[in-house]
């Protein structure tokens, strides 16, 4: 990829004026960022033209070229040694599951299709995987949580075999919020950690069972993000110590195989009792997987702005850059998925509010660091590549301010925090929000585990106080109704569909409003000389503590 001749190929006049400059650093911070700005800005970033944003693909070559020359156009320095760009190495596996998995040893065999009934792919970089007649096991919700007193792999020898387990944890609706988190998701409760507990148990296949409430999404976002392509991260053993398979397969599906082997019943409620034993099927699963594999390097933007007084400090801004490319068509014909909300929301903020740093009258006495990655959707892989291959030092990373998927639909009065009560960082929030007149609340369904499904989670679990806020459901215009109304559209109709698009009737004055706290956010961090930390009981502060010598 030719970086400089992508900048060439750039339509002039896509670049947003910045905010004027006003007479006093307050009224800078109430005026900083403009709502015409990011409206200008998600309209380049969710065109057809970047064909849906996906990593190695023309359309990064597109995204990250305009990405970088709206920094550099506002005068920002390259953030990676004199480049606006970190490589990130990866390999794209496309897997192509059998079109059946079958099920053998009942009285009858079972054949489940392809897509409709189940998703399966490998991460192992070979042109064939498959299982032949590997014993199941039904593993409860495939969790070790030494702290929670609970293992659901206790005395069970996997080796060779495949799982099914429950998307989610035992807290959710158990009606215990002592146990676990209750309806709080813990990390255990990640389809990501479901596939990384499997692997260290030495599981030969893992299948999630979906269901839509404790999963958060519909079996149609998982046909959309479990299939085809995938990226990774480029390992050293080639991912041969991941499962050989690791899928999906709808409830309807797994409720049929259960009953055929005598499990009947709410199975949540079964693998959540105390002493739960994982208990084989006395089936077998056959299903075969062939791989195309493609090795290429995509990019995060970074770009900065050199702290005065202590550079070598920083506060971190980041917001994903990427989508999900082109697919098959939907009902309408379209078939790119332009991601307006997840994420030109996000990369659209962060560069207004990277423009009104640029013309702050009063410049940061700490670095601020601009940060847009590449393959959030594909397991949240750049802001990994960067949390683990840092420019700047973790430990003198005061903060990630993380944005995305910023609602469309207007200013609230409430200000929501994902992971409400994690650290210090959202004292800053209420602290604003009080001043404005606004309320704050927690996650809207703490069970999607959405403190998890970020980039600011890779800084978060090395210890770096992450936030992530976004619109709440009160609209200012419009009351709690319309605004519930509209998250529950844009979850049910767009989020990860075609119809993520962008229009002139979006109202984007709610994502000013997120922008304008994160900018005021990131003013007072960087003026700054002590580090926000984390709450007492917060899973992440040990880290940071012994990162910072405590």
């Amino acid at each position: 990829m030719n970086v400089k001749q992508n900048f060439l190929l750039m339509i002039t006049g896509l670049a947003i004026a910045a905010g004027c400059k006003q007479n006093s650093k307050t009224e800078h911070i109430d005026k900083a960022i403009s709502a015409d700005e990011i409206k200008s800005q998600i309209a380049v970033l969710a065109a057809d033209s970047l064909m849906g944003r996906k990593p190695f693909t023309g359309g990064e070559n597109k995204t990250i070229a305009y990405i970088s020359s709206q920094f550099k156009k506002a005068g920002l320095e390259p953030g990676n040694n004199g480049s606006y760009f970190q490589d990130v190495p990866m390999v794209e596996v496309t897997s192509t599951p059998s079109a059946t998995m079958q099920i053998t040893g009942g009285k009858t065999a079972m054949n489940f299709t392809a897509d409709s009934d189940f998703v399966a792919s490998t991460r192992q970089e070979v042109p064939a995987v498959g299982l032949n007649k590997s014993p199941l096991v039904f593993a409860g919700y495939g969790v070790v949580a030494p702290e929670y007193g609970w293992n659901d792999y206790a005395g069970l020898d996997v080796r060779g075999k495949t799982v099914i387990v429950l998307v989610n944890d035992p807290g959710y609706k158990n009606g215990n919020p002592t146990f676990f988190k209750g309806d709080t998701m813990t990390y255990y409760g990640r389809w990501t950690y479901k596939y990384e507990e499997a692997a260290r148990q030495g599981a030969a296949g893992v299948i999630i069972v979906h269901q839509t409430d404790p999963a958060s999404y519909g079996w149609k976002v998982v046909q959309n993000s479990f299939t085809g392509a995938k990226l990774y991260l480029t390992e050293k053993d080639k991912h041969m110590s991941r499962c050989k398979v690791e899928g999906w397969m709808t409830e309807a599906a797994a409720t049929k195989l259960l009953a055929d082997a005598g499990i009947t019943g709410d199975i949540r409620a079964i693998a959540r009792k105390k002493g739960f034993k994982a208990m084989p099927l006395n089936r077998e699963v056959s299903l075969g997987i062939t791989t195309k594999l493609k090795y290429s390097t995509s990019h995060n933007v970074i770009a900065m702005i050199k702290g005065s007084a202590r550079p070598d400090e920083c506060v971190l801004y980041t917001a994903h850059w990427d989508h999900l490319g082109i697919g098959k068509p939907d009902a309408k014909g379209d078939s790119i998925y332009n991601g307006a909300v997840d994420n030109a929301s996000g990369v659209a903020a962060i560069i207004s509010i990277a423009k009104a740093f640029k013309t702050a009258k009063e410049k940061p006495q700490r670095s601020i660091v601009f940060l847009a990655v590449t393959a959030e959707e594909q397991g949240l892989l750049g802001s990994e590549y960067y949390a683990t291959h840092p420019i700047f030092p973790l430990n003198k990373t005061v903060a990630d301010l993380n944005m995305d998927a910023l609602g469309d639909y207007g200013s609230t009065k409430d200000i929501a925090i994902t992971g409400k009560g994690q650290n210090e960082l959202e004292d800053y929030v209420q602290e604003i929000a009080t001043a404005e007149g606004l309320t704050t609340v927690g996650d809207r369904k703490p069970g999607s585990g959405s403190y998890y499904r970020s980039d600011h989670f890779n800084f978060a679990k090395l210890g770096v106080p992450a936030l992530d806020i976004n619109n709440g459901s009160i609209s200012v215009a419009n009351g709690a109704d319309f605004g519930e109304a509209r998250q529950k559209d844009y979850t049910d109709n767009r989020y990860h569909q075609q119809q993520d698009n962008y229009s002139d009737r979006m109202d984007v004055t709610g994502m000013m409003q997120i922008a304008e706290i994160m900018y005021r956010i990131g003013t007072k961090l960087s003026d700054e000389t002590t580090f926000p930390g984390w709450k007492p009981g917060s899973e992440f502060k040990a880290v940071r503590d012994k990162a910072m010598g405590k």
